[in-house]
């Protein structure tokens, strides 16, 4: 289980990685100024911030084998799931709202490819699944 959970993060986090560098390179930096995206960057910074963070503490548990490591790690995910959520609630009107001509007014995150926004959600949810599970030792992790 601590491995799926570890596999499961590490590909969550290259789906949030490709999500992280689209936002970025449509502009959601420079929109700040502007009010133009809907993503403050301390969102999204602390959203992938805290996952990295929390992923370091998992990789740490699977060296050291202590339960606190497992449920810090949780901990964490929690956090990172709930900053998750409302990106994406603020992303669904965005993306449901018909694009516009004029590419300055447009939100970077209007560009974001919505397989990808599933596939991380889902694979986000699994993560935090597994790392629960293997927190309280099922499958004998």
């Amino acid at each position: 289980m601590d491995i799926a959970a570890l596999i499961a993060w590490v590909v969550t986090a290259l789906g949030g990685f490709v999500l992280l560098a689209r936002w970025i390179s449509r502009g959601g930096l420079r929109q700040q100024q502007t009010g133009t995206t809907r993503f403050p960057a301390p969102l999204v910074f602390g959203h992938f911030l805290l996952a990295a963070a929390g992923l370091v503490v998992w990789i740490v548990y699977l060296a050291a084998d202590r339960s606190a490591l497992a449920w810090t790690s949780f901990g964490i995910l929690v956090a990172v799931a709930l900053l998750g959520f409302t990106m994406l609630a603020r992303w669904i009107p965005v993306h449901r709202t018909p694009a516009t001509s004029a590419e300055d007014t447009t939100p970077a995150e209007r560009h974001l490819p919505v397989p990808v926004v599933a596939a991380h959600g889902v694979l986000g949810a699994a993560t935090l699944i597994l790392v629960l599970l293997a927190a309280l030792g099922v499958a004998g992790s």
